[in-house]
């Protein structure tokens, strides 16, 4: 088998005069994204203790930490900028692979874009092949590797932060191998356990994902080499995909369909501050209070029902002392903040926001079931319905079965432009505007570091 090859071929010769319109489009469009998040992330105390510690380290200042005010060398700051890039669980991300590429993918990139002093358009390259590199490996494993107990942004995001930087730097095929089969050796353990326990080392995973790509194809280039069946493996049974899922993996989903569909295209955008399987019930809640508006003291019960992977993954409830990771993992939490603020954006994860006992009563009157049916069409649909009982006796009823940001209900530049304005909060709003105009007219940016100063 020769997958890893194949693909590290691809990746080396992504170029944006053979790249289609829509896949440049939207690659700006996940760079505005992750702008948005980075903001985000920033209402977090959990992330002001990450940045102090980065910037103790005193790193040489090679390049910046976006929205923080300081420099450090390019691995600390790919680290720092993959952890605001993922922290109020707003990022990208692919339904077919369980990841969320961008978060390691472009902090990766933009350390190194900005050291090296590269254009705008080599960064759109980079961002592809990253994507393609991180998205790929997750799907051949999905949803095995996340079952068998990994999270795939940290671990497939590393291939894709080094094939990002890879794809910076011009390595050739042979290069970009070792890139990849580096990556395969350092990419983080990158525990579920850890996000199903609400540890707030969860919101790392992006930067670890970052820090380790960049070093792998730092590696790489210094002639260090990496397996080049990384993916497959030999008949030892040691590649990537063999250790890393208790199934089969579907080989074939890393080469299927090279260079005639880029999967950045199935990437997803989120409106919400919140684990992707609670968006259906949030978008239902808020579409019923709109329609609806009603006191919550005269709600007597909530009831969801949804598929069984997302009761798994986030139907329990929260409790006093739990973390923000809990609530962002956590359907009764997103209901209930959605019921009593009519949003769920940075405000509504705070620590403060969490602390509310209003919130948490409120919380525990939602329950969440598995419906056969709506089991029974996922993955293809992502099906939540909400169901407010009211003391009176009446039952409001929503059911979103495909959540705003899908690519079948998707979320444009304008929505994405909103984002950015709303995750900035009190932010300079010219310097706002300016982030968001550059970011779509990326190709034709001499300089990336023009962008970088205004973040």
């Amino acid at each position: 088998m020769d997958y890893t090859q194949r693909l590290a071929a691809f990746l080396a010769e992504i170029s944006c005069n053979n790249l289609p319109p829509a896949v440049i489009h939207k690659a700006k469009l996940c760079l505005l994204d992750y702008v948005a998040n980075v903001y985000g992330s920033l209402e977090l105390d959990a992330v002001a203790g990450v940045a102090g510690y980065i910037r103790a380290l005193a790193g040489p200042p090679s390049a910046t930490v976006l929205g923080c005010g300081f420099k450090t060398d390019i691995h600390h700051a790919a680290f720092m900028n993959g952890t605001t890039a993922e922290a109020i669980e707003a990022q990208d991300g692919l339904r077919f692979g369980g990841n969320h590429p961008g978060t390691a993918v472009i902090p990766a990139a933009l350390a190194v874009a900005e050291t090296m002093e590269q254009s705008g358009r080599e960064v759109i390259e980079a961002v592809v092949a990253g994507y393609e590199a991180a998205n790929r490996p997750a799907a051949a494993m999905h949803p095995w590797h996340t079952l068998g107990g990994f999270l795939p942004t940290g671990t497939c995001g590393t291939f894709g932060a080094a094939a990002a930087v890879a794809r910076l730097r011009g390595y050739d095929a042979a290069r970009m191998e070792s890139a990849l089969g580096c990556a395969g050796y350092l990419a983080p353990i990158s525990m579920a356990e850890q996000l199903m326990g609400g540890f707030t080392i969860k919101i790392v995973q992006g930067g670890q994902a970052a820090l380790s790509g960049l070093m792998a194809a730092g590696l790489a280039g210094a002639g260090i080499t990496g397996d080049n069946q990384v993916f497959e493996g030999s008949e030892l049974k040691g590649g990537f995909t063999q250790i890393t899922t208790k199934v089969d993996p579907k080989f074939e989903k890393l080469t299927e369909g090279l260079g005639e569909h880029y999967t950045i295209m199935d990437i997803y955008f989120k409106p919400y501050t919140a684990c992707r399987h609670t968006h259906g019930s949030a978008q239902a809640t808020l579409a019923l209070m709109q329609e609806q508006p009603l006191d919550t003291s005269n709600i007597k019960a909530v009831e969801v029902y949804t598929y069984g992977m997302a009761v798994i993954a986030v139907g329990k409830g929260v409790a006093p002392g739990n973390t923000f990771v809990n609530a962002q993992f956590s359907i009764p939490y997103v209901v209930a903040v959605c019921l009593l603020d009519g949003a769920l954006g940075p405000k509504q994860l705070t620590e403060k926001r969490l602390a509310d006992q209003k919130l948490l009563d409120l919380a525990a009157k939602v329950t969440v079931g598995m419906d056969e049916k709506l089991n029974a069409i996922y993955p293809e649909k992502t099906s939540s319905r909400v169901e407010i009982v009211i003391k009176d006796g009446r039952r409001l009823i929503k059911q979103v079965d495909v959540p705003k940001g899908d690519p079948r209900d998707p979320m444009e530049a304008a929505d994405l432009a909103d984002k950015v304005r709303y995750f900035a909060g009190e932010r300079n709003r010219d310097k706002t505007e300016q982030i968001i105009g550059m970011i779509l007219n990326l190709e034709n940016i001499p300089d990336i570091r023009e962008l970088i100063r205004l973040i």
